[in-house]
């Protein structure tokens, strides 16, 4: 009987191992023949999601007329634009194609022809002041994360008078996309956005006449594919499909869907020269003490959040607990209500929310000073909610007892709950204390939403204009090694307050 049971269970085996076998040949096949096109979802008209969530746009239905051409399946794989170059290196797209600028980054990537012509304009509110470059003096200026229009600014290539144009700013920030950027233009905590011309003209189109755009461009530049240095066969096949599609006309009627009919600068005697391609990445100790020190700066930036959090959350939650013990009912339901809203929505839609609200709720013009205290009162607001419900556990986790015994000795209602019950309290709820506190050092990354650059906004950007992972492995570092002082303080307090 055992001989006959080795015998089906070695049969089922094989049949597995056939099938797994015969699965992975037909998707190792499938996936040869899928082009994976990499890009961010929120950049118009290149790509980005409609109204029904669908991803659309110029780059998106030329990918799909070169892929019928060639007869492979399309996929689009939306990508964090900080993280572009991680995601091609490590094979989860096959290209980055969204409006991707050749400009300062020859030797990053492997290019087709250019296609597309772009500049870098600057967009203003329609009432604004601003009609000139030189008006940007002493302004708040907007670009978009790892973007040409921050390049233009920043970048080793930039030109000087545009790096003598950026220091003239009384600052130039960064944020995530450009639907971002025009919000934080329209409440008015900014002063302008530079931005690619094409996604301009889309914006002000589709935002009617709230906004303009000045009359002088700050660069030019110019749009290819960029493929893993190297990738010359894919390149080659797409490169020379898109040639094909300006000869027969297709090329040209997909840009004019997209009004961009009069930037196509595609050309076959435009060719990126395959031996310019060599990437010098330097002395790894330098580069590593370079990105140490840069990380070590926008750590005091997350230290000032945290800090500030626990000075105001703290004493809030305290607060909180008292009014959530009410035996009011309506005051008690308020708090309920409050501290439910608090823990149930998103910390980062409430860090928006407090940011945004002044200026669309009761028409209040924001500063850009207001960014920084939004982060701390979002940060406050938000874990005070936490606080509170741990303070009351704790409380409650008292013998009332206590309390009787107090009164009956003559304590007053203060001197109880401070002589008795807050430091039986302080014991009790240390433990879940410390949990949250260590989630609040995490949680600092949080204040990229309102386009503060603290220490994990500044890993992202060294990450993505290095090409490399190791800033984010840091960064991962110094959080760490600060929890661990965290964990290490809490828990020798709670040994000291052990009675």
């Amino acid at each position: 009987m055992s001989k006959k049971i080795l015998i089906i269970v070695g049969v089922i085996l094989v049949i597995a191992i056939i099938g797994v076998a015969i699965t992975f040949n037909k998707n190792s096949k499938e996936e040869d023949n899928t082009f994976v096109l990499g890009m961010d979802d929120s950049f118009p008209p290149m790509g980005y999601r409609n109204e029904n969530n669908e991803l659309v746009g110029f780059d998106i239905d030329l990918a799909q007329e070169v892929c019928n051409k060639l007869g492979m399946k399309l996929e689009v794989q939306t990508i964090s634009w900080a993280a572009k170059e991680q995601e091609l290196d490590s094979g989860n797209i096959d290209c980055i194609w969204n409006g991707f600028t050749m400009d300062g980054r020859e030797s990053d990537y492997t290019w087709t022809t250019p296609y597309i012509d772009n500049s870098q304009v600057v967009i203003v509110k329609s009432d604004s002041s601003i009609n000139s470059l030189s008006d940007l003096a002493g302004k708040v200026v907007v670009v978009q994360s790892d973007s040409s229009a921050l390049a233009a600014f920043t970048g080793e290539d930039a030109e000087p008078e545009n790096v003598a144009l950026a220091k003239s700013f009384a600052s130039l920030q960064q944020v995530g996309d450009y639907n971002g950027a025009f919000m934080n233009l329209e409440a008015g905590s900014v002063d302008a956005i530079c931005m690619d011309m094409g996604v301009a003209n889309y914006e002000l189109n589709a935002r009617g006449g709230r906004f303009r755009m000045l009359s002088q461009h700050v660069s030019n530049e110019q749009y290819g594919i960029g493929f893993k240095l190297g990738n010359t066969e894919l390149r080659d096949k797409v490169q020379s499909t898109l040639l094909d599609m300006l000869d027969d006309g297709t090329f040209l009627s997909i840009a004019e869907e997209w009004g961009l009919e009069e930037s196509i600068c595609l050309s076959a005697d435009n060719v990126v020269n395959d031996s310019d391609l060599a990437v010098d990445k330097g002395n790894f100790f330098v580069e590593l003490g370079s990105v140490v020190s840069k990380l070590a700066e926008g750590m005091l930036a997350s230290l000032a959040i945290f800090v500030l959090t626990l000075v105001f959350s703290l004493p809030l939650g305290l607060l909180l607990m008292f009014v959530r013990l009410s035996k009011v009912n309506v005051i008690r339901w308020i708090a309920k209500i409050y501290i439910s809203i608090m823990r149930g929505t998103p910390l980062m839609l409430q860090l928006l929310v407090v940011f945004f609200g002044p200026y669309y709720v009761f028409g209040i013009s924001l500063s850009y000073s207001y960014r920084f205290y939004a982060v701390i009162i979002g940060f406050a607001l938000n874990y005070a909610a936490y606080f509170a419900e741990i303070f009351r556990s704790g409380i409650q986790a008292i013998p009332a007892g206590q309390s009787e015994a107090a009164t009956v000795l003559g304590y007053t209602r203060a001197q109880t709950f401070v002589r008795i019950i807050l430091p039986q309290m302080t014991r009790i709820v240390l433990p879940p204390v410390t949990n949250e506190v260590i989630t609040l050092v995490k949680d600092t990354s949080l204040a990229f939403a309102l386009a503060y650059t603290e220490m994990f906004t500044l890993a992202k950007q060294i990450a993505a204009a290095s090409a490399s992972i190791m800033p984010l492995f840091i960064a991962g570092a110094f959080y760490y090694i600060f929890n661990f002082i965290v964990a290490w303080i809490m828990e020798y307090i709670e040994k000291k307050m052990r009675y």
